[in-house]
């Protein structure tokens, strides 16, 4: 009868493809996470230069509205102003100078944990007879489970 090899009626022609219309994210998904890595790895070097171990508490961050100078007091008894060391002799004059002898500017303390408790003491009697008002103690948050 009249039936054709193909199966089709109207010949065997086969079908025109039209191309996938589809993007193809995987390389997108490489790239971010590539930068995710990198971006892991760099955040942890660009805090403050000196490494202090913080204690660890529950308080919660004071906000502020300008620039705090972060004075820093190593386990070595080593006495830093920003990343700049600085001897206790000269770390009055130095946040007067920084703070535009602004006596309400904010001074964040940050000592090593495992540092005597009286030489933390002692800096922050030393800033606040300098004149600042403004004066905290800076901790970690702890992790969550400890």
């Amino acid at each position: 009868m009249g039936m054709s090899a193909g199966g089709r009626a109207g010949g065997g022609g086969r079908r025109k493809r039209r191309p996938a219309s589809e993007i193809n994210v995987t390389p997108l998904v490489d790239v971010m996470l590539v930068l995710l890595i990198i971006f892991m790895v760099t955040a942890p070097m660009l805090t403050s230069g000196v490494n202090v171990d913080l204690p660890k508490t529950d308080a919660s961050p004071v906000n502020s509205d300008s620039k705090p100078i972060t004075v820093s007091l190593r386990t070595d008894g080593s006495l830093y102003l920003g990343d700049q060391q600085v001897t206790s002799d000269q770390l009055i004059d130095q946040l007067k100078q920084q703070s535009q002898n602004d006596p309400t500017h904010r001074i964040f303390v940050r000592a090593d944990a495992h540092i005597d408790y009286g030489q933390v003491m002692q800096v922050m009697g030393q800033i606040t007879s300098g004149g600042f008002t403004h004066v905290a103690l800076l901790a970690q948050q702890p992790q969550s489970g400890q």
